[in-house]
């Protein structure tokens, strides 16, 4: 089998399995980038080995690519040689032989209440952008929103009779967040004035462009530089680390952010006794 139609029987694996679109899409470069290297050295699907597999890998990684990269790199790979070891193609997944690099430990960016508060209070009301700025804003916030939820989401995502937001997130799975007084506020003043002037169609998109088209993910983070040097990803991550300092459950602070693994959202925890690390040694006497 070759390199062409490996890719098809795995992009047709992959829809069986209704796997999201962005994931597909991320397989599909991957594997083209493995064949990339592999063709010129006269490697087809069913010739990759441990050996050769662990060259391509630390090839990656000595390119400086980052551990969570090469780690769904090594994903890809192990999806694509499981099909063709169910094909009859090969005897056996030498992927699975493999270990995905560790993670960082980077701690996220997160922000101070007193700083995101600031920020948010210092986005004018000037014009429609401005308004639709900080109810994007305040909504990523007070609900803790990646970027590709914010754009996705619809006029009907949101029901201000019990301040709730309907989220659709990763896996094409929905989650029912509460949505805090503040971000109701900015959006009822955006719905009511500043949309209308935005969309001139009957877009259902809840966030739209000047020319009432849907944003995009590097809108969203374009426009957020323009008000502070941060990113989306940072407001998310204080929204949870604030949760935590508050008293939230790591269950429910899971279940908010739509976090598969209990695991991913334990980071916060980190972040936490870092800062108390840092008040202790700050404050005790003997520390």
């Amino acid at each position: 089998m070759n390199w062409d139609q490996a890719l098809a029987e795995l992009e047709a694996d992959l829809g069986r399995r209704a796997v999201a679109e962005k994931t597909v899409k991320a397989y599909r470069a991957d594997i083209r980038q493995l064949r990339a290297w592999a063709e010129p050295r006269g490697l087809g699907p069913a010739g990759l080995d441990v050996k050769w597999l662990r060259r391509y890998l630390a090839g990656l990684s000595e390119q400086g690519q980052a551990s969570t990269s090469v780690a769904r790199k090594l994903a890809s790979i192990r999806s694509l040689l499981r099909v063709l070891v169910e094909l009859g193609e090969c005897p056996s997944n030498p992927a699975e032989l493999l270990s995905a690099p560790k993670k960082s430990q980077h701690l996220p960016d997160v922000h101070k209440p007193a700083a995101m508060a600031e920020m948010l209070d210092a986005i004018p009301a000037n014009g429609p952008l401005d308004l639709r700025d900080r109810a994007m804003f305040e909504l990523s916030y007070g609900c803790g929103l990646r970027a590709e939820e914010i754009v996705d989401l619809d006029t009907d995502s949101v029901d201000f009779d019990s301040e709730q937001l309907r989220v659709h997130g990763k896996g094409d799975k929905t989650r029912v967040v509460p949505v805090g007084e503040h971000a109701c506020q900015a959006l009822t003043v955006y719905l009511e004035r500043a949309r209308p002037t935005l969309s001139a169609d009957a877009q259902s998109a809840l966030f739209v462009s000047k020319s009432g088209r849907r944003l995009n993910t590097s809108d969203v983070r374009r426009r957020l530089r323009l008000r502070q040097p941060t990113h989306p990803h940072a407001l998310r991550h204080s929204y949870a680390t604030h949760l935590l300092e508050g008293g939230a459950d790591l269950r429910a602070i899971q279940e908010l952010l739509g976090h598969a693994s209990i695991s991913t959202t334990q980071v916060y925890t980190r972040v936490d006794s870092a800062r108390l690390r840092t008040a202790y040694a700050r404050a005790h006497p003997r520390a």
